[in-house]
């Protein structure tokens, strides 16, 4: 997976296309990204024990293909490109305006 934990990406898909946020968590099995703030859900919890109940917000994880990261560099939405330095050494870098991630 190109994305990594604390990559700013803007949502393409959805009912939060157009918002930017950081991403929070990753789950490289499945293809999905959590980004707070963003696909966010309610759920109605009914008080157990000693916790109270009452209605609790949550950002559900979005598919990969419905975000993009986010170049602060050249303030544009673009993929990832892997170079590979003669050294073998293997970084990301931004497909549009070619600076190092």
């Amino acid at each position: 997976m190109k994305l990594h934990i604390g990559d700013e990406v803007l949502v393409t898909a959805g009912k939060d296309k157009g918002r930017r946020g950081k991403i929070e968590h990753v789950f490289p099995k499945k293809d999905r990204v959590v980004v707070p703030g963003v696909n966010v859900y309610k759920r109605h919890r009914k008080g157990m024990g000693g916790e109270k109940g009452g209605v609790s917000e949550f950002s559900r994880p979005l598919f990969v293909a419905s975000v993009a990261f986010f170049c602060t560099s050249c303030n544009k939405p673009t993929r990832i490109v892997y170079e590979v330095a003669k050294t073998g050494e293997k970084t990301r870098v931004c497909a549009k305006c070619r600076r190092e991630i």
